[in-house]
């Protein structure tokens, strides 16, 4: 089969097609053939060997997280799946390859596709979804009646979180560009925010929760609108000591999470709030709520109309690198 792959980290884009064999399931594995595989930032940081010590990956790697497609065989311990369904799924951190032709996944990471779903846009689905459920539900503790700031949440993240954020009973407050305004406060935000005239940090106070988008520059903002008490977790500042108890990381990778966190941590501390990261995981029952909720509010998470063939990788991950995008961006098998 085709699999787009890396032989090598690198800093430099450029991926290779390659003919390698057909993956072969375990008693607990289903084959599904590919339809739809999303490039994500996650891939960028992947082949860059940015996150290898979180999870470093053997070479040659077939790179690609999150898909769509067919089950064309299931294990003989597979339950609740079966040849023909329609699928979707976050495949395992330390078992990815979703930019091939065929995937081997464990049925505890799949889920039935959202009904009347196309291909392409059931795959803009799991990772941004499972990113979302797992931040506000694991990380944060978010409790109904709750507040959430989101900044920079009007992208694609934001359009599979404000969905979950409201279908749990959560007050939410988004910052965002003003072209994105009228879609959000129709998704049901409780309060818009243009970042381009209104400072978040200058109007708001006393909020429960902050889920980051942007990364390290924003987080003293972030932290000062929090009450005391309230949780910041980030999807991009970086790993801390509470992250690799989580995870269950031992010796010198907990050491090095804890020091590279530590400045993180002192500085919620100090103001009586608590500092979280999240790095979103494979979760079949958690895509399958997250499937509830977006058949029952139809949630449709953009997809740039600029669709990829997988001889067309590089292409698409150099787009991704870019920045600029119209929704998630798809390599369509």
């Amino acid at each position: 089969m085709k699999a787009v792959q890396i032989k090598n980290y690198s800093k430099e884009i450029n991926v290779t097609l390659s003919d390698i064999p057909k993956p072969q399931i375990s008693d607990s594995e289903v084959l599904i053939r590919v339809k739809a595989a999303a490039v994500n930032p996650v891939e960028l940081l992947i082949l860059t060997g940015s996150v290898k010590l979180i999870q470093d990956y053997p070479m040659p790697l077939t790179l690609g997280n999150e898909c769509s497609g067919i089950v064309e065989q299931v294990g003989s311990k597979v339950e609740g799946f079966k040849k023909g369904d329609r699928v979707y799924t976050r495949l395992p951190i330390g078992k990815i390859g979703a930019f091939a032709e065929y995937v081997a996944v464990e049925q505890d990471a799949v889920a039935k596709m959202p009904k009347g779903y196309d291909f392409n846009t059931a795959a803009a689905i799991p990772l941004t979804g499972l990113t979302a459920y797992q931040a506000i539900v694991e990380e944060l503790e978010a409790k109904p009646g709750q507040t959430i700031l989101i900044p920079g949440g009007s992208g694609s993240f934001g359009q599979m979180a404000v969905p979950i954020a409201k279908a749990l009973g959560l007050q939410v407050i988004v910052t965002g560009n003003a072209r994105a305004k009228e879609q959000f406060l129709a998704m049901g935000v409780d309060r818009y925010l243009d970042y381009k005239t209104e400072n978040y940090w200058e109007g708001l106070s006393d909020i429960d929760h902050v889920i980051d988008t942007l990364g390290p520059d924003e987080f003293e903002h972030e932290l000062a609108v929090l009450k005391k008490g309230g949780r910041l977790v980030s999807l991009r500042t970086g790993p801390n000591k509470t992250f690799a108890l989580r995870h269950q990381f031992g010796g010198l990778k907990k050491q090095m999470f804890t020091l590279a966190g530590s400045k993180l941590d002192k500085a919620a501390q100090k103001q009586g709030k608590e500092y979280r990261f999240v790095f979103v995981r494979s979760n079949g029952a958690q895509l399958r709520k997250i499937t509830e909720i977006v058949e029952k509010q139809q949630v449709k998470p953009a997809v740039d109309s600029r669709v990829f063939s997988l001889d067309q990788a590089n292409e698409a991950l150099r787009l991704v690198a870019k920045g600029q995008l119209n929704g998630k961006v798809m390599i369509q098998l």
